[in-house]
């Protein structure tokens, strides 16, 4: 199989994640600090390095600012949730994923929330003019992703930011696309809140995620319950314990501390140019067929590794199918749970087609589905 669907999951792992997962199913089936013995400490030694790494990865100071989570949904109900307040406004973006509308819907239906959506360009691009007018002292957050999932645009988080605090409003950005693969500095480009997922670029497991919540900021917890700490008291205030009730995933961050490391050492800056160097591959090969379009930022501009694409008079699902069955090619098709980027793009009536390498992927894969396209093209 060619796997070319990446921005859903990263597939395959590296080899230090899968022998990490192993190991933990093995040797660590303990609840961590939830015991005095060997077993129980060494779990949650597995979380504490994992959570270390990640904060060298993210250029966060202090780990315990990190909060696990299931995975980016979650930190991204966490932080919204945990910090929007019956009446407030917040700002963002009309390329979010449904894990930023969907509980921002959720605020304005129940709770009298109200939404400004921030214009974006035809390629995607924020308007930061709009914004600029958008966002005032009377804004309570403002929520953007780093990346489309669809477009495959990054937006300028820092000229964000400084946007934002310029009127002394916090920024949560979604972060799912590119943490792994973009080089991204938390603290130095001034972001308040993030959300990750450890299933994507990051190369790690299903299952695990984070968000990075400011010193500066208090949010209200999604959930009350044990943290093997502080029994005999009402819920902690401390971090990450206030945001970690229950038992954790222990096995699946210890993967993901795996991948941290991997890409410490790696490099994100590594990935980065190998993974836009496949793209760009992959794009100039796909504009070159006729009756094939492609949507994205503009040649040589930076963009994370995903290009969502048209055959003229095909609906892309069906494109999907036939990659599979006939060249073993997975890919994803529909509107990508981002109804609103195919607004922008004009293609809400079909959604696209969407290919998306990762850093294993290989320069064969690229021209395979490159040639697969072109003979799909020729057939329609």
């Amino acid at each position: 199989m060619i796997y070319l669907d990446n921005a859903a999951t990263s597939f395959p792992k590296p080899k230090t994640v899968l022998d990490e997962l192993g190991r933990c199913s093995k040797l660590i089936g303990a609840n961590p600090g939830r015991g005095q013995y060997k077993m129980s400490l060494e779990a949650g030694r597995v979380i504490f390095e994992a959570r270390q790494a990640l904060a060298r990865l993210l250029g966060v100071g202090n780990s315990a600012d990190i909060a696990f989570t299931a995975n980016a949904t979650e930190a991204l109900n966490l932080a919204i949730k945990g910090w929007v307040r019956d009446g407030d406004t917040v700002v963002t973006t009309s390329i979010e994923h449904s894990s930023v509308y969907r509980p921002l819907e959720y605020l304005a239906r129940n709770y009298g929330v109200k939404v400004l959506k921030c214009s974006n360009l035809p390629n995607g691009d924020l308007d930061l003019s709009d914004l600029k007018k958008l966002v005032d002292k009377t804004v309570r957050l403002v929520v953007v992703t780093h990346a489309s999932n669809v477009i495959g645009n990054i937006l300028p988080i820092g000229d964000i930011a400084e946007i934002a605090h310029a009127r002394s409003v916090p920024l949560l950005v979604d972060a799912a696309q590119t943490i792994g693969s973009v080089p991204l500095s938390v603290e130095e480009t001034g972001i308040d809140m993030l959300a990750f997922t450890g299933h994507k670029a990051l190369l790690g497991p299903q299952g695990t995620g984070g968000l990075f919540i400011s010193p500066e900021m208090t949010i209200t917890e999604l959930k009350q319950g044990g943290t093997g700490s502080s029994s005999k008291e009402g819920q902690p205030t401390t971090r990450p314990d206030r945001y970690e009730s229950g038992t954790p995933n222990t096995w699946g961050i210890g993967g993901l501390g795996a991948a941290a490391r991997f890409l410490l050492e790696t490099t994100i800056e590594k990935v980065f140019r190998e993974e836009q160097r496949k793209i760009e591959m992959l794009i100039e090969g796909l504009n070159r067929i006729p009756g094939v379009r492609t949507y994205g930022p503009a040649a040589g501009n930076p963009r994370v590794a995903l290009v969502s694409l048209l055959i003229k008079s095909v609906d892309p699902r069906r494109t999907a199918f036939l990659l599979d069955k006939h060249y073993g090619i997975a890919a994803r098709a529909g509107f990508l749970c981002a109804p609103e980027a195919h607004r922008l793009l004009g293609t809400y009536s079909t959604g696209t087609l969407r290919l998306s390498p990762g850093y294993f992927s290989t320069d064969e894969d690229i021209e395979a589905a490159i040639k697969a396209v072109s003979e799909l093209a020729q057939g329609s």
